[in-house]
């Protein structure tokens, strides 16, 4: 009897660290291998340490070239070396490629040009606004040049379908709620003790400081609330993006001298080790994800299955999967409907429906579903590339 060999599929994210797409690239990647397929998560590794957590799924750090700080060339060079590596015949020894990102897909765009590959799939996950021209330019040919798309939510396969004619199969967004529990595992106290908390009660963003995150809206809404609540904390963790915040960060800071605070009621932590996420939720009495343009937001559905309370901004895509009661909703243009927001969820009978409700959303999302809804497209776009 001749046995069946699995789908064997490249899945291509822009760094190793814990970005959103990356966490997505990761968490679809295990959740394939769980479902008998063979899936390979690939992306350029500039310090060789690999990726930020352990896989199921097989990883490749792609040799990445030193980059100064000019974002297109920065792009440009990436493009390129993932173009090299796989320009080695041994190296594309996949069924389908499957690119998460604007980098990974115009490496794609250029391997399809040259007849390296025949066809590839991206998922968008949202859509930056550059003043570049040429970074314009590469991110429409990084959406246009794929043959088959999938997006995370309707508000993005509208988006598509409005500015490019695309139909793209929405794929959704899931969680581990093996690893995202309200039950502590032992590292809450020390990352308290290295985080400086004390009284609290302690809020939380994610995403670092950066304008489509809302992080001057978030110290904004933050300083209104410490007027009323001296002992409260925020911590803002994250920011290992690719993208070039400088100028808004100066801004943040700014805004932040100026506010009359003391020194430890904000808490910028950086990138934090995912050993430790779970346990930052958990210190948390609430995440604030106001967010002023979001592809899902996925530590919307970590902080839930958590059994921590949210905060989102009134729009799509939170629209789409939180229901009224599901999180406390805010304008997020306006500082005094966040810090509103923030009182509500540490305000009981509240606090609980919000937990309550919360716990019921991260149920409803699972990554093997999210992993399914890719399988139609895989075997579509699969061709004979290798025996």
């Amino acid at each position: 009897m001749t046995s069946v060999r699995p789908l064997r599929i490249a899945i291509l994210a822009h760094s190793t660290n814990p970005r959103g797409g990356v966490v997505h690239a990761l968490a679809l990647g295990d959740a394939l291998v769980r479902l008998g397929v063979e899936a390979v998560v690939h992306a350029p590794d500039v310090n060789g340490s690999g990726f930020f957590r352990d896989t199921l799924c097989r990883t490749v750090s792609v040799p990445a070239s030193p980059v100064g700080k000019d974002m297109t060339g920065m792009v440009e060079t990436r493009v390129a070396d993932y173009v090299r590596h796989f320009e080695t015949g041994a190296n594309r020894r996949f069924d389908v490629f499957h690119a998460q990102d604007g980098i990974s897909a115009n490496a794609l765009a250029s391997l399809k040009e040259r007849g390296l590959i025949g066809r590839f799939a991206r998922t968008v996950h949202h859509i930056d606004a550059f003043r570049d021209p040429r970074l314009d330019a590469l991110q429409r040919r990084a959406i246009t040049s794929a043959d088959r798309h999938f997006v995370v939510s309707h508000a993005w396969r509208e988006r598509l379908a409005a500015d490019f004619g695309i139909d793209a199969v929405v794929v959704g967004n899931g969680v581990d709620r093996e690893r995202f529990t309200p039950v502590a595992d032992g590292r809450e106290a020390d990352l308290r003790r290295r985080l400086g908390l004390s009284g609290g009660p302690v809020l939380l963003a994610i995403g670092g400081v950066e304008a489509r995150k809302n992080a001057i809206g978030i110290l904004e809404a933050f300083i209104l609330f410490h007027a009323h609540h001296p002992s409260a904390q925020f911590i803002i963790a994250g920011g290992a993006s690719l993208l070039d915040h400088d100028a808004y960060r100066v801004r943040f800071r700014e805004t932040l001298a100026a506010s009359g605070l003391p020194p430890w009621a904000v808490i910028e932590t950086g990138p934090i080790p995912q050993a430790d996420m779970p346990a930052l939720y958990r210190i948390a009495d609430a995440l604030i994800f106001p967010s002023l343009n979001e592809g899902f937001g996925l530590v919307v559905l970590e902080a839930m299955a958590s059994e921590r309370p949210v905060i989102v901004s009134r729009i799509a895509p939170f629209t789409e999967y939180l229901g009224e009661d599901d999180a406390a909703w805010c304008d997020p243009a306006n500082p005094a409907s966040i810090s509103a927001a923030i009182t509500a969820v540490l305000t009981e009978p509240q606090r609980t429906q919000f937990i309550q409700r919360g716990r019921d959303v991260a149920r409803r999302h699972d990554w093997l579903g999210t992993a399914r809804a890719h399988l139609a497209t895989y075997n579509a776009l699969k061709e004979p590339t290798y025996a």
